[in-house]
């Protein structure tokens, strides 16, 4: 019998990874997804309306993180594809994964604590210099652990019905993560209004530099937790040591040997269609899911004039929904389809905007909007990923490059994104005017109505040309 294709594994095939091998490596993004809840949703908001710093500052600011990020992604990728594996008890992945960890717990509390020796004399730019390196330290092992974290799908698992349940699961996980996040940003809220009496309840309501302790608190609550379930990622999850694979040069042979599966080098994704068609895909699906979860806190705020609790409550619903709606992934993705998945849930997210544009107040119906919301963002970003695993498919020795690059263009994208709706802000002197009540409305509007358009366009050159590697 003559040679053929290279089959997925060497002999047997491989066993499925057991329930708790599964919830180890779910785990493995807990402290990300922490810091990235606290990151999108309440960035803007702590700069501009506790510490009142301008729009545009706090836009600039979290164009940084952004920047930072998105170089930094697919360098982390191009390295952890290429190490050695030094670590005598992780893998390459697992290590990049270490140092990623470590640099979030070291950096992200200062991000939400007041700048040490500014005070009230202090101009803008001192302050926003000071928080520039946190951002970026924090931004990098962030980036470092996403990467790792990305990159072990293909490496732990073959079949594709468990990459979409194992992405489902650390879905799953997300959700917990920001649940967390609000659940407890809504219990600091509580404690901290209970004392207020009378006429200080009104002032109570509106967020203002009386609220620091609020969020220097909870930056400190999500790197505890975060450590913890880190701690059990690294504990539970084994990644195969696998030897180094050099790039060929002259002295490479001629023939490789029949079994060896052929390499494709990160420089070889950069000639495949479908790296360009998954990478738009996966862009327009982190650009509805991190800017609606920016500016729904400041919708909430200034366009629906709702008390302050509301920016724990109403993203609370919206995770509850989205997590409800992750375990449903695995058996419509089996019925439909991964393409159809992911329409079904640009639709669900097209009802969420027209809704919005079309109400003037939504009152207690925002409620269910957050639903919808919720649900469409679940199924796009889960689907979006389980795309990513299957573009890798068996080549996850460039896997984490193939991340690396996916999660640079989202990054860079949403941080343009903000910094040019920070730029048409219509309030100069002001936390908020009478123009910027229809401002954010329309942001939600745009944000993700406007880029659900986009992605369906994306969607439709998946349906014409499905994704495939070229020869």
């Amino acid at each position: 019998m003559g040679p053929g294709p290279p089959a997925a594994g060497a002999g047997a095939p491989p066993r499925p990874l057991s329930l708790a091998a599964r919830l180890s490596y779910a785990m493995g993004h807990f402290l990300n997804d922490l810091c990235a809840s606290m990151w999108f949703t309440y960035l803007l908001l702590y700069l501009h309306s506790v510490r009142a710093y301008s729009s545009r500052g706090a836009g600039l600011l979290l164009l940084l993180g952004q920047v930072a990020d998105g170089l930094c992604t697919p360098l982390v990728g191009y390295e952890a594809d290429r190490a050695a594996g030094r670590c005598a008890r992780c893998g390459p992945r697992k290590a990049w994964h270490l140092v990623g960890t470590t640099c979030v717990l070291l950096s992200f509390p200062f991000i939400f604590s007041p700048c040490l020796g500014c005070g009230a004399t202090t101009p803008e730019w001192a302050a926003l210099l000071y928080y520039g390196p946190f951002i970026v330290i924090f931004q990098f092992g962030w980036a470092a652990t996403q990467i790792a974290h990305l990159s072990l799908i293909p490496e732990l698992i073959t079949n594709d019905h468990e990459k979409v349940e194992l992405t489902a699961l650390r879905y799953a996980f997300t959700v917990v993560a920001n649940i967390t996040v609000y659940g407890a940003a809504w219990l600091l809220l509580h404690l901290q209004a209970s004392p207020h009496m009378g006429p200080t309840q009104d002032i109570s309501d509106q967020l203002g530099v009386q609220d620091v302790p609020v969020f220097r608190n909870l930056s400190l609550l999500v790197v505890g937790i975060g450590a913890i379930f880190s701690l059990l990622f690294h504990l539970g999850t084994r990644e195969g040591r696998k030897q180094l694979v050099e790039e060929p040069d002259e002295h490479s042979p001629l023939l490789a040997p029949t079994t060896a599966r052929p390499l494709l080098l990160w420089k070889h994704w950069l000639r495949q269609p479908s790296f360009y068609q998954v990478g738009l895909l996966y862009m327009s699906t982190r650009l509805i899911v991190n800017l609606s979860q920016t500016y729904m806190a400041m919708y909430l705020t200034y366009s629906l004039n709702l008390p302050k609790k509301f920016i724990a409550t109403i993203p609370l619903v919206m995770y509850l929904s989205g997590f409800f709606s992750s375990f449903l992934m695995n058996p419509i993705n089996k019925w439909i389809g991964r393409n159809m998945t992911y329409f079904v849930g640009l639709l669900v997210i097209l009802a969420f905007a027209a809704w919005v544009a079309l109400a003037d107040g939504l009152g207690v119906a925002v409620y269910a909007a957050a639903v919808l919301l919720g649900m469409g963002c679940a199924t796009i970003l889960v689907t979006s990923l389980a795309m990513t695993a299957d573009l890798i498919g068996p080549h996850t020795q460039s896997g984490a490059f193939v991340y690396g690059a996916m999660s640079f263009s989202d990054k860079v994208a949403n941080g343009l994104a903000v910094m040019v709706i920070q730029s048409l802000y219509p309030c100069s002197s002001e936390l908020c005017c009478g123009a910027c009540v229809g401002f954010y409305h329309w942001v939600m509007v745009a944000v993700t109505g406007g880029v659900a358009v986009a992605a369906t366009l994306f969607l439709c050159s998946l349906l014409i040309w499905p994704i495939r590697l070229r020869s």
